[in-house]
Parts: structure tokens; C-alpha cells; sequence
């Protein structure tokens, strides 16, 4: 990826202090007293205000509401401490000049949601106002001057520079401010990004840096040529701009550098981003408006990379086939994807599909908004656009259209949307310890909300296997991985999620296979069957794999896990690739033809405990015994293989059912096939050997059966404890009831024979 940066022809005549986009058309101010309207080419401007009363020192629009229209209203703050509230035609709405600051205005910044502005100055003081412009709190003040400001992305802190220090301070007056000294000279630019709750900042000592909300430092430059004098996010997060003298750096979110460009420009005094995350406009100090377009971006999928090579084409290569093929669109490129074999391409005003083997008849639709980004999955893709998020087929015919209240469509993106051919999952922006779950086809919502107790920076489904096989998993502020079984989550039931491990930099899902891979201190772990959670938890061990990943260094991210090959981004961009064993896909591809033979036979080949761990697992799943006996076996898993040898000889397959959703940790399910199936007194066992016993004697009772046998065995546990009854609803029925062993063990004979010879029932097949 690179920035192609162009001078527009059009130049002021004196140093440019704001800039600001509204749709295609880049706003200016500075010391010529006026405010320029420039198009996106750069080549002509009108101005819009003229012989203003001081010299204009920032500005910034007013978050539309609605985001299917541009903003309407620009702040624009003044070397005299006054600030303007000016309409789009340049109409000024409203002058405020009193309880302002004493000397220069250096920032302002619009609120998030639109409804307050935050001024600070040269005196050191920061102020909150209302949108009508009526102040509403002196914020903090501060020995220097505050040269950068922003909002924080729910909008209830500030953020601001003060000398060397980079300080939080909450608009709630007991609530405790961050502070903390970020560069070893006066910080000179701050940006805090909505999407990735990320703050960059830029200072004399020549760095810029990323950091976390909480203070903590994520990345540190190496010192620049010259102070670094403006920053600036996408609005999706994914990329930031530093400007400094003659010089404009494109970097990833991670911190590291994409492009470094000169230019002859002077310093880099502001930097504004288009809404499609595509093009920036930066200004400076001799007058010059740079543009610059984000080219090179780069798509992957197996064996197929897209480049955008130009603002209109894109270059489709095969690298095993070495063809390469050429594709020209009569607008910008906004976005593209590739996955599933189908390349998606959107431009400002149109979406085209098309098939990777066939590059020459796409499907073609129009767009009524601009897309920000686009998910692929087997069946379905996913567009979000500035109003909405919407699934198309791959023939371009709308499916749905999920939405929910609070949806934020500017923050969604990989790491809070997923999708499936059959769930889409989506972080709840209002409430980020939610995640909610929606049909892809229907777009409706499924049962409850996946309700966490941090809130959720991640998440992803897989996508193998069927609906009943769908799992999800979570990655929390504390960086803690967790997943999540989808089935029981559309069934309505409330979901705890499983914690698979701490210290997570990145995860992500094989792109053939149900493996996962994750960087977790330090270290590579693949847990090669995830569903190990749902069967046994106690082999959830023993079917992973471990290695140290001490080369990826600091924050590195998975951007695929295809096959047997993890790739791994560090955080200074270099991509390295790991290998992990080939055998769990052969596996796997064995296991999904139902050749159970075959894949014992690929074991005992392979002769590695895991690997027989794991069939043992997927034997349990598909409710094949004779497999995970012979699996158990060979990892020494006695007591497994005994259980195993005991559910197979329950007659019928309702008991072995009800026994293998016992060993799931799930007794309801086991409860309700067995009533569902008339077996009352294997249910009541099942609780006696749960010691479950009031649930046990409400059983007994309800179908008037074993209310003896229940009051016999409970009586035997207390004496083995040496304890006597006191719970009321035992010592009332046992009044009544006289226990007499002999009665009760021909009562269960009999039931073990009427259950053997009830209709349907037959022993377990080979």
C-alpha cells in the first residue's frame, strides 16, 4: 500500500490552518482572513467567506446526523479566542465572543454525536459548549498552551496535549482523569479514533505513537527528520496520516509505515480523510493543498491477489498460473474483497461481483451510498455503507438488511462483524459487552444477545461444517479469548462463553477446517477441534498444539490461517508464516466422508496422542462409539473407555443419546430426551447419579414411580456421609413410605427389561 500524493493547482496565498471535507468538496481556512471551497481535484476554489475579523486557527464540521447527508455546519475558532458557527453556504449562524479564551483558540472539536463542542487555547484552558454555542463547563485548565484536542468515542472524555503530556479528562466532574507524559517534547497533535478506540500522537521529539485508552504505549517511531506537527485517523481505523516538514507518512493502525512521501510543502499544519477512507487532503503552511490517494491496497485469497494499481483499475493475479488480468471501472475504487471464488469490487456508485474463473461478465448493480467495507461467506456477502448494513447473493439480489437500535454502521468492521452462510454476528455499539446474533437470510434477531462481562473488541464465526457446528468466538479489552456454541444462542438459551486462554494479540479460523489459531503470550496455539469445548472439556489439552512465537514480536495479528500455514503480521509489517501439522485437515477431510476406518487407520500411521485425542472427540460428536473406544484406548483414557463401553450397552438410542448429552455437561437436554421418550425411571437415575435429588423425588413424584427407590437411595448417601435428612420434602414423603431393597431391585430389574424390549429398542451397531 502506498500514498500517490498530488499539489493542487489552486494555492492560497498565506499559511493554512483547517481543512475538512464535505463529500467530494475539501473546505479551508487560514491567514488570508477567508474560507475556500476546493473540489477534489484541487484545480479550482471559490471562497466562501471573505474579510473575516481575526485569522482563522481551526475548524471542523459538525457531525451529520443523518449519514446519508452531508454536514450542513462548521465550527471555525479564531486567534482572538472567538469561535463561529457557520452553515455550509457560508452563512455565519452565530459569533461567540464572550467567556471565550484569553488569546488564540488552537482547537475545536465537534462532539461525536453533534450535541457539544470543546474549545482549548493559548491560555491552557479547555471549555465544553453547547451546540447552540452557550458554555456549559470550563474543563480543565493547564500551565501551557493546548495546541490538539479530541473527543473519545463515546464522547463523555476529552482528550488533550499539555506540553510533554497527554491527559483524559471526563466530562463528569468526580470522575478520575488519565494522565501521562507521551514524548519527550511538547506534543504537538493528538487524534482518538471511534472505531479502534486507538489515540495517535505526534510531538517535537520528532515521533509519533500509538496508544491504547488507557494510556499504555502500543507503538513508537523512530525519530523522524523533522517535528511531527499533525495526525490523522481513517475513519474506519484501519489507517492513520503523519504530516511533518516537506514530508506525509501513510501507516498502519499498528503503527508502522506503509509510504513516506515528499513533497515541497512546507509543514504539514492539518490533515482531513474522505469519508471512504480512500483519499486525504492535507494543508500547510506555504499554502499548498495536498492530495493523496490511497493506492496498492491489496487483497488475498489462496492463490489469487488483487492489487489496486490505480484510483480505477485493479489487477487480478494468479500466482500459481502466473495470469494476470487487468480490470478498469469508470469510478474510484472504494473497496474490494476476494474470497470463495468471487471477487467484489464497489466503487462510488456501483457494486460489481465477479466470478474468478469468468472476469468478463460481472453482475453490475448501483449503490445509493458509498461502501465502506464488504464481508464474503460461502453463500452471501455483507456491504456496510454510511446508513446501513445490507447481504446480497453473489448474482447482486438483496437478502436482508439486519439492523438494531444503536447500530453505528461507521464501526463496523472484521473485528466486530462476522458472517456465515447462516448467522451473522454483530458487537452491539451502545452496549459492547453484547453481541447480537441475526439470521443471514431473514435478517431477523435470534434469541438473546451473547451477554459478556467486559466489553467485546472481536469477534468471528467459523465457517465450517453446518448450522448445527456454528461457534463463535470473543475477545474482551482484556484481551481474554472465549467461544461460544451458536446453536444453543438461536435456541433462546443464555450462553456462558468458554475461556479458552489470556493474553491474546490475534485469533482467527482455518479457512478449510474447524482448527483455530491464536498468538497468546508469546506463543502460537492452534486448538486443532474447538468443539473439544462442547463434547469433553477434560481433552481440551490434549487436542491442542503449542509452540513459541517469540519472532512475531510485540502485537502481531493473524491475517490468515489457510491449510496447515498461519500467516502473522508483527508489528513493524514484516509477514511471517508458521507451519503446523498436516495431519488434523487430512483428518478432518476423512472424518466429514464418515470413512471412520480410514481415519483410526491415519492415526495409528501418524502414532501421535493428540491426533488420536482429537478423533476421539469427533467420534463422541457423531455419536460413533466404537471409534472413540478404540481412540480412548489408545490415549490411556480408562475411565473414558469404560463409559464409552457402558453407553453401549443401553438398548436403546434414546438412553445412549440422553448419556452423550450427559457427558456434554448438559443434563436438561439429557432430562428432556428421556421424558420425551417415556424412560421416567433412566431420567430419575440420571438425577440420583447427579445427586440431584430434589429434582430426582419432583420426577418421581410427578409420574408416580420410584418415590421409594429415590427415598431408599438418598437414605443409603446420608448414612454413607454420616449425615441425617433435614430437608422438609424428603422427611414428608418418607413418612409414608416403606423402603424395602428387595422390592425396589426388582423394580429396576424390571425397568432395564421393559426398556430392553420396547419397541424400537436394538443394541448398539457396529
Amino acid at each position: 500500500m502506498r500514498l500517490q500524493v498530488a499539489v493542487g493547482t489552486f494555492k492560497q496565498e498565506d499559511f493554512i490552518t483547517g481543512c475538512g471535507w464535505a463529500g467530494n468538496e475539501l473546505y479551508t481556512c487560514g491567514d488570508d482572513k477567508k474560507v475556500h471551497k476546493i473540489n477534489a481535484e484541487g484545480d479550482s476554489g471559490d471562497v466562501i467567506i471573505k474579510d473575516l475579523d481575526s485569522y482563522p486557527t481551526d475548524f471542523h464540521w459538525l457531525p451529520s446526523g443523518d449519514k446519508k447527508k452531508q454536514s450542513e455546519m462548521f465550527a471555525l475558532s479564531f486567534s482572538d479566542g472567538s469561535f463561529y458557527i457557520v452553515l455550509r453556504n457560508g452563512r455565519i449562524e452565530k459569533q461567540i465572543k464572550d467567556k471565550t479564551h484569553q488569546g488564540a483558540i488552537i482547537a475545536i472539536r465537534w462532539s461525536n454525536e453533534g450535541t457539544a463542542l470543546a474549545t482549548a487555547g493559548e491560555d491552557g484552558v479547555v471549555k465544553i459548549w453547547s451546540r447552540s454555542g452557550m458554555l456549559r463547563s470550563t474543563l480543565a485548565q493547564v500551565d501551557s498552551s493546548v495546541y490538539s484536542l479530541w473527543w473519545s468515542p463515546d464522547s463523555t472524555s476529552v482528550c488533550f496535549t499539555s506540553g510533554k503530556e497527554v491527559i483524559i479528562k471526563p466530562l463528569q466532574p468526580q470522575a478520575k482523569q488519565v494522565m501521562w507524559k507521551a514524548h519527550d517534547a511538547t506534543v504537538m497533535a493528538v487524534d482518538w479514533n471511534s472505531v479502534n478506540n486507538l489515540i495517535v500522537t505526534g510531538g517535537e521529539d520528532r515521533k509519533y505513537k500509538v496508544w491504547d485508552s488507557f494510556g499504555r504505549n502500543l507503538f513508537v517511531s523512530k525519530a523522524l527528520e523533522f517535528t511531527v506537527t499533525s495526525v490523522a485517523w481513517s475513519w474506519n481505523g484501519e489507517l492513520f496520516a503523519v504530516g511533518l516538514y516537506n514530508s506525509l507518512r501513510l501507516c498502519d493502525r499498528t503503527g508502522w509505515t506503509f509510504s513516506r512521501e515528499h513533497v515541497d510543502s512546507g509543514s504539514i499544519t492539518k490533515i482531513s480523510w474522505t469519508s471512504d477512507c480512500t483519499q486525504l487532503a492535507a494543508v500547510s503552511a506555504s499554502g499548498s493543498v495536498l492530495f493523496g490517494q490511497v493506492l496498492e491496497r491489496k487483497v488475498e485469497w489462496q492463490n489469487i491477489e488483487v492489487v489496486l494499481k490505480e484510483t480505477n483499475k485493479i489487477i487480478v493475479h494468479d500466482i500459481l498460473s502466473e495470469m494476470e488480468e487487468d480490470l478498469d471501472f469508470r469510478d474510484r475504487v472504494i473497496s474490494m474483497a476476494v474470497g470463495f471464488g468471487y471477487l467484489v469490487v464497489t466503487t462510488s456508485l456501483q457494486c460489481c461481483i465477479y466470478l474468478l474463473q469468468n472476469l468478463n461478465t460481472p453482475h453490475i448493480f448501483d449503490l445509493k451510498d458509498p461502501v465502506n467495507y464488504i464481508q464474503l461467506s460461502e453463500k452471501y456477502l455483507l456491504m456496510v455503507d454510511n446508513a446501513s448494513m445490507q447481504v446480497y447473493t453473489y448474482e447482486g439480489r438483496p437478502v436482508s438488511a439486519p439492523r438494531f437500535q444503536g447500530m453505528r454502521s461507521e464501526a463496523i468492521n472484521a473485528n466486530t462483524v462476522s458472517m456465515s452462510t447462516d448467522v451473522i454476528a454483530v458487537i452491539d455499539h451502545s452496549d459492547p459487552k453484547l453481541v447480537r446474533v441475526f439470521d443471514t437470510a431473514s435478517g431477523k434477531e435470534l434469541g438473546k444477545p451473547i451477554q459478556h462481562v467486559l466489553d467485546i473488541t472481536s469477534v468471528q464465526l467459523n465457517r465450517w461444517g453446518s448450522a448445527t457446528q456454528r461457534k463463535c468466538i470473543l475477545q474482551d479489552r482484556n484481551r481474554d479469548l472465549y467461544i461460544v456454541p451458536m446453536s444453543q444462542t438461536a435456541g433462546g438459551k443464555e450462553v456462558v462463553p468458554f475461556k479458552l486462554g489470556t493474553m491474546c494479540d490475534s485469533a482467527a479460523w482455518n479457512t478449510d477446517t474447524d482448527m483455530l489459531a491464536a498468538v497468546m503470550d508469546s506463543k502460537l496455539v492452534v486448538w486443532y477441534y474447538p468443539n473439544v469445548v462442547f463434547v469433553d472439556r477434560d481433552l481440551v489439552n490434549q487436542t491442542k498444539f503449542s509452540r513459541d512465537a517469540s519472532e512475531f514480536g510485540k502485537d502481531p495479528q493473524i491475517l490468515n490461517f489457510h491449510g496447515s500455514h498461519v500467516s502473522v503480521r508483527r508489528s513493524d509489517g514484516a509477514e511471517l508464516s508458521a507451519a503446523v501439522s498436516p495431519y488434523p485437515t487430512a483428518l478432518y477431510g476423512i472424518v466429514q466422508k464418515h470413512m471412520w476406518e480410514q481415519a483410526i487407520q491415519l492415526c495409528r500411521y501418524v502414532k501421535d496422542s493428540t491426533l488420536w485425542a482429537c478423533l476421539a472427540v469427533m467420534a463422541l460428536a457423531d455419536k460413533e462409539l466404537s471409534t472413540a473406544e478404540v481412540a480412548f484406548a489408545a490415549i490411556d483414557e480408562v475411565a473414558k473407555l469404560q463409559y464409552v463401553l457402558s453407553i453401549k450397552e443401553i438398548p436403546t438410542s434414546e438412553g445412549r443419546n440422553a448419556e452423550l448429552a450427559l457427558w456434554r455437561r448438559r443434563p436438561d437436554e439429557a432430562e428432556a430426551i428421556l421424558l420425551q421418550a417415556g424412560l421416567f425411571y433412566r431420567a430419575i437415575d440420571m438425577h440420583m447419579r447427579l445427586f440431584h435429588w430434589d429434582r430426582a423425588l419432583e420426577l418421581a413424584v410427578h409420574h408416580k414411580t420410584h418415590v421409594d427407590t429415590v427415598l431408599a437411595m438418598r437414605e443409603r448417601y446420608l448414612t454413607g456421609m454420616g449425615r441425617e435428612e433435614t430437608a422438609p420434602r424428603f422427611l414428608q414423603y418418607r413418612e409414608g413410605v416403606v423402603i424395602e431393597w428387595d422390592k425396589i431391585q426388582a423394580k429396576i430389574e424390571k425397568e432395564k427389561e421393559n426398556e430392553a424390549n420396547r419397541q424400537g429398542a436394538r443394541p448398539y451397531q457396529e
